[in-house]
């Protein structure tokens, strides 16, 4: 198993959660070994908690990435490193050549049945050519060329020119290398019928991301009020855009309504145009927490105002687990059936403003209205387990 994002703790990010989760429930009936790096901020506790899961921890320093200077010249040469060699700069700044070499010299010694490639960044160390040797599996959990086509479609990507220069490249970069993979494994059927364009006899399976329930038992009581939470990756550009969407065009409504109204911001690594939002009237920006269930445990309503993504969101899981009562947009939705119907009702959907500042004054008044979401929600994410995630994919790479 590659994973050159060093997968632990959990709760540090999407790569770290989704490798962790799998790996866990693979390492019951299977010998791994896992090839991975390790930067100055992973502790020493956290290699000794991994190391229990595996037959063998491999881990290298991770690459100093370099300061990029700005300036049109080095922009252009950049521009010309991708078109040249085809791969991106996200994936070769991140390249260790005595990482490769060490699975060179594995692949070699045939000790191995099997490579998982956790996250799309690690097929760099695979070569084509071990298709005749042994089952190559890659695990994207999110589509490139789709990301960033979508940032520029929704306007949220930092560089407008720069992401249509690069998006022939991307769709070309994940054709090539999707190619060299016996079996492919993404998070949703967007992402499924992109790859599926290009490796239309591909062997290609959606296995949803999941919820770890035992660590999101539903909360014993409403704690009623009007407290609302945000939860999300703070770095990542399409949080960015929902959580600065609500708190500059939805919350100031609410506080009208509710002067006492309190919007919490939880995340790693909030950047500057999310710590500004601190400054505003009722929104508090936690940072990371260590225990993430405590603070959804106190929120009357979380919310999930995403605008630009694909695929089933952690963070709706989460919260339903927890037993909070979730407004979410389409995006925020995505992948589960919340309403219509004879469905249950398990969310509330809402996409513009106006729509959210309605939605939560309904939740707000409704204690019932609280009750049946938090049940209905928690009923449907016990069916999203890591465990069922964790089965399909030891399916794929069996070849079962």
């Amino acid at each position: 198993m590659i994973c050159s994002t060093f997968p632990y703790p959990p709760s540090k990010g999407k790569i770290q959660l989704r490798t962790f989760n799998l790996l866990k429930y693979l390492s019951q009936n299977h010998t791994i070994t896992l090839i991975t790096q390790s930067s100055e901020e992973v502790m020493e506790a956290e290699v000794e908690k991994l190391r229990e899961l595996v037959e063998e921890l491999v881990i290298f320093p991770q690459p100093q990435i370099k300061e990029v200077e700005e300036g049109i010249g080095n922009k252009v040469k950049r521009f010309s490193k991708f078109l040249q060699q085809g791969t991106p700069r996200e994936v070769l700044q991140l390249y260790s050549p005595e990482m490769q070499q060490w699975v060179d010299e594995a692949v070699d010694s045939g000790e191995f049945e099997v490579i998982t490639c956790e996250h799309s960044l690690n097929e760099v160390y695979v070569r084509s050519e071990w298709q005749q040797l042994l089952r190559l599996v890659v695990n994207i959990h999110s589509s490139v060329y789709r990301t960033s086509r979508n940032q520029l479609e929704t306007g949220i990507a930092e560089n407008q020119l720069k992401g249509q220069l690069n998006l022939p490249l991307l769709k070309r970069y994940e054709e090539r290398y999707c190619s060299k993979f016996t079996a492919i494994v993404v998070t949703n059927n967007e992402d499924r019928r992109h790859i599926a364009a290009f490796e239309p006899e591909g062997e290609i399976v959606v296995i949803p991301n999941g919820v770890d329930v035992t660590q999101f038992p539903r909360r014993i009581s409403d704690p009623g009020g009007h407290k609302l939470i945000f939860v999300g990756a703070m770095d990542n550009p399409p949080n960015i855009d929902a959580v600065r969407f609500f708190c500059l065009e939805v919350f100031p409504e609410i506080l009208q309504r509710y002067p006492d109204a309190a919007l919490e911001i939880l995340g790693a690594r909030p950047v500057q145009s999310v710590l500004e939002l601190d400054e505003y009237q009722g929104i508090s920006v936690v940072g990371s927490v260590s225990s993430l269930v405590e603070y959804l445990h106190k929120a009357t309503v979380c919310v999930v105002p995403m605008r630009t993504g694909f695929g089933i969101k952690n963070k709706t899981l989460e919260a339903m687990a927890a037993g909070v009562p979730v407004v979410g947009s389409d995006i925020g939705l995505q992948g589960l059936v919340v309403d219509g119907g004879e469905v249950p009702l398990r969310a509330l959907r809402v996409n513009e403003p106006a729509e959210y500042v309605y939605a939560i004054s309904r939740l707000f008044e409704n204690r019932q209205l609280r009750k049946q979401l938090s049940e209905n929600g928690r009923a449907l994410v016990e069916k999203y387990s890591w465990q069922r995630a964790g089965e399909l994919y030891e399916q794929v790479l069996s070849g079962g």
